[in-house]
């Protein structure tokens, strides 16, 4: 069901149900109303016809003449019937088909409804002080007439207000819902890279959350395409130098004839291709860790200090290999965190392999675990970098001039994603002991 036939049907069903109320309640008031009207005529035919009643002993004789009693009873649209009856039920006078009442022991006037040859009859009992009953009977069609004419004078009215109260409410639910239809208009109606703000004027306050949340959701798939794209420029701008290296290797070792030529060239082939192969497996680890591409990170308990610890001591071959110190300062107890070991595990492994790389022959890095706050710190003994660089660093693919290490420059933007992604911060600082620069990433308290 749509939205309009809903809020139609919550605001006329109430409407209706009023209504049918309101129409048994005016009957019951009508019907009441007329006999009220119409029971006093009633009564003055029965006081009329107690006084041509004659009490004579135990008996009683009736005198009224025959045309006094056609224009006593001469009613325009109803019937009229009487009977007179003694105290022991016997009738004196009258219509003997007039139904009896239940007797009564005080004199006076009583109305009830029964019925007389098929049709339905208001009757008044008139008891006299000698026992003497007289029970006039009238059909009820001049009350039924006016209660039909209070009805139609009472509903007709009523259910037009509620005719003009759904046209009312119709167009009054259709001009309320028109900013929903100009909204799905303009989003229908926009081309696929269009994804800024909608702008549909003239709303009320209930549809501008629904405008609100739509725009905020444009905004982050616009991030999200943004994202999308510089990561395929990156790649394909950092993929075209590599596999342009490839070719040149390639064609050299076609073009070797010497069987020694030919092996260093595929050695050297083999190192391009290494060195390839590590720079797509950090795109790719770039593209899993972008905030915007990750739905819900599930993070648990772990001991901060011992997987540093094991991620160091993974390293120390090439450390050795690089004539570099790599130690490990801990704190003990352990410090624990709530954090993804396979995310922080591959952060450490940046860290460490941006140290030891950076480093000079025979330096030192060090890698720190602390407490208060938790935090991770990887320092080293390699050229100490500007202050001015110190924030482009951890962009994509930026590279210090002058150094000669390879590298991607991914490295650190990938420690950043990590980073942000545990809502921890990361910071660079010069060396404590003036040597070098420390990395340092503080994790939430």
């Amino acid at each position: 069901m749509t939205l309009r036939g809903q809020l139609l049907r919550w605001l006329l069903l109430p409407l209706t149900l009023l209504f049918l109320v309101d129409a048994v309640g005016s009957y019951v008031v009508s019907r009441h109303l007329a006999d009220r009207v119409y029971d006093g005529e009633l009564l003055e035919i029965a006081r009329e016809l107690t006084l041509h009643v004659k009490p004579e002993g135990t008996t009683a004789t009736f005198d009224l003449e025959k045309d006094a009693e056609r224009t006593l009873l001469l009613d325009q649209y109803d019937e009229v019937h009487y009977a007179v009856r003694s105290r022991d039920g016997t009738r004196i006078a009258g219509d003997a088909e007039v139904p009896p009442a239940q007797p009564r022991a005080q004199p006076g006037p009583a109305f009830y409804d029964s019925e007389l040859g098929g049709q339905p009859v208001r009757i008044v009992q008139l008891a006299t002080t000698s026992g003497i009953t007289v029970d006039v009977a009238e059909t009820r069609v001049k009350r039924h007439g006016l209660v039909n004419a209070i009805m139609l004078g009472v509903i007709v009215p009523q259910l037009l207000l509620i005719v003009i109260a759904g046209v009312v409410l119709w167009a009054g639910v259709a001009r309320g819902l028109a900013p929903l239809t100009h909204l799905s208009q303009a989003v229908a109606s926009r081309s696929h890279v269009d994804l800024s703000a909608v702008r549909v004027p003239g709303v009320p306050g209930e549809v501008e959350p629904l405008i609100v949340a739509i725009n905020d959701l444009m905004a982050r798939l616009e991030e999200v395409l943004s994202h999308q794209s510089r990561f395929i420029a990156d790649a394909a701008h950092q993929l075209r130098t590599p596999v342009a290296g490839l070719k040149a290797h390639v064609e050299v070792a076609l073009r070797e004839e010497d069987p020694a030529q030919a092996k260093q060239s595929i050695a050297h082939l083999y190192t391009a291709v290494e060195r390839m192969s590590r720079l797509v497996a950090q795109l790719l680890s770039l593209a899993r860790n972008e905030p915007t591409t990750v739905r819900k990170l599930e993070l648990a308990p772990l001991d901060l200090s011992k997987l540093a610890f094991d991620v160091t001591m993974e390293w120390v071959p090439e450390a050795y290999r690089k004539n570099v110190d790599l130690g490990f300062e801990g704190v003990e107890p352990h410090v624990m965190i709530r954090g993804d070991a396979p995310r922080l595990t591959e952060l450490i492994n940046n860290l460490l392999d941006n140290a030891i790389r950076y480093s000079r022959d025979g330096g030192r890095v060090t890698v720190r675990v602390a407490a208060q706050p938790p935090r991770l710190a990887v320092s080293d003994d390699g050229p100490v970098i500007p202050v001015a660089e110190r924030e482009r660093i951890f962009e994509r693919f930026h590279r210090l001039l002058g150094t000669q290490a390879g590298g991607s420059g991914l490295g650190l933007a990938i420690v950043q994603e990590i980073a942000k992604l545990h809502d921890a911060t990361i910071t660079l600082a010069e060396d404590a002991d003036g040597v070098g620069n420390a990395f340092t990433v503080t994790f939430p308290g």
